[in-house]
């Protein structure tokens, strides 16, 4: 089978690379990288082939690149998008403008989210269409943030074939069965959110219900990464582990002001890491693999850390949604029932929200694609955050299709961290003209 890569020169494919290679039924044949910077995708070509010659296999898994969109999707059964319009010098502007207007400047949340979407969601249509032109049946994994935007964007051309995929609800539902010793395949999940808004409920095994008992244990708290990043009695009070990125919801004042005492912001430090990562390759192939591997510990150590009180985020961080991309391409080429946390259209899971909006929650995956699962209600704090956040989004949507500034300056106006009609006007002068 072939997976296409929309992104293919990305500084995270080596970790879906490394996924196919360790796969035992190697599921995959063939990987295709699409980009549009030629450069970068010669240097994680080099990466890649170090990391074929480290794992020889009668069955190796074949890579080709190729800056032509079409020869990308044709005859693709999988495609992963993962793109980022604008590159990081946008990301850049986003979270720089922001910060200058004593608001939010972070690259999926808030104003920069909504900058991100409405740069990416016209592109991301436009590679829908093309991959129905080219291979009407693939299947569509979107990594490409802010996902619940672009999968949302994206099923109003592919349907049910696109599904958005983030590792954080299964990072930590990972790290939660780890620290009790238990198989996440065993728990029964009941998670409930959108896209970098969810929280993990209950998490069962038998009788035991593992978040409760992570909530009672004060030591086991206070190691865990919710309980460091909260605090042990705002995790308590809530009576759930939320999701990480609720920090610059919950924690908005001291997370801004965090963010401002940096000399960089996160895009500035990941732009000069990774210029200096695809130049030093691109004049020594030789060292591909060690400059990506070190490059990419320095990256995970860093995650978050303008939150984190300093604190390194370790390996918590490395990776994992290529694990969850590879599982779902399983169910779905095999119709090898799985239950995952996915970005889907809604259905009837949340009763307050439309069928056609984008949740993430507990999903059945299979030859048929992936389908919500019915979660509890969620309580009045979460819901008002999700259909606020959701109409939000949902104006980005209209306001990037129609080119709209009015929309845009109202989706900025209506989302809690920004907080001023003024900012949110300024912002979106500059966002579409």
């Amino acid at each position: 089978m072939k997976l296409t890569i929309l992104g293919g020169g990305g500084f995270r494919v080596p970790l879906v690379y490394s996924a196919l290679l360790t796969d035992d039924d190697r599921l995959i044949d063939r990987l295709c990288l699409y980009d549009t910077d030629p450069v970068r995708l010669r240097v994680v070509e080099s990466v890649l082939a170090q990391m074929r010659a480290a794992h020889p296999s009668p069955k190796p898994v074949k890579v080709e690149v190729t800056t032509d969109l079409p020869t990308a999707l044709t005859g693709a059964d999988f495609v992963f998008s993962a793109i980022r319009v604008g590159g990081l010098e946008s990301r850049i502007a986003d979270e720089r403008r922001a910060l200058a207007l004593g608001v939010l400047g972070q690259e999926t949340v808030g104003p920069g989210g909504i900058a991100y979407a409405l740069r990416s969601i016209p592109v991301a249509l436009e590679m829908a269409r093309e991959l129905n032109r080219c291979s009407p049946e693939a299947f569509v994994l979107n990594f490409t943030n802010p996902a619940g935007m672009i999968t949302e964007v994206m099923r109003t051309e592919l349907g049910h074939r696109v599904v958005g995929i983030c590792d954080t609800p299964s990072g930590m539902i990972r790290r939660l069965a780890t620290h009790f010793d238990v198989d996440d395949n065993r728990l029964t999940i009941d998670y409930v959110g959108l896209n970098h808004l969810g929280w993990l409920r209950h998490a069962t095994v038998g009788q035991r219900d593992l978040v409760q008992e992570l909530l009672q244990d004060d030591d086991g708290l206070a190691g865990f990464e919710e309980g460091r990043l909260f605090g042990v009695d705002w995790v308590r009070q809530l009576g759930t582990l939320p999701n990480e990125y609720l920090a610059y919801y919950y924690n908005n004042r001291d997370a801004v002001a965090a963010i401002t005492r940096q000399q960089q912001t996160r895009g500035e430090y990941l732009a000069e890491q990774q210029d200096r990562f695809y130049r030093q390759v691109t004049q020594d192939p030789e060292q591909a693999l060690a400059r990506w591997q070190s490059a990419r510990a320095e990256r995970e150590d860093s995650y978050m850390r303008e939150i984190r009180d300093g604190e390194d985020a370790g390996n918590e961080h490395g990776g994992g949604y290529e694990k969850v991309a590879l599982d779902a391409m399983h169910a779905i080429a095999r119709n090898e029932r799985a239950t995952m946390i996915l970005n889907v259209a809604n259905g009837s899971a949340i009763e307050a929200l439309s069928s056609e909006a984008v949740v993430e929650v507990p999903c059945l995956v299979d030859a048929g694609g992936a389908r919500p699962l019915a979660v509890r209600r969620p309580d009045p704090a979460q819901l008002g955050l999700m259909l606020q956040i959701k109409h939000v989004e949902q104006l980005t949507i209209q306001a990037a299709t129609k080119r709209d500034s009015g929309l845009a300056w109202e989706a900025l106006s209506l989302h809690p961290l920004v907080g001023s009609t003024t900012i949110a006007r300024s912002l979106a002068e500059r966002l579409i003209s």
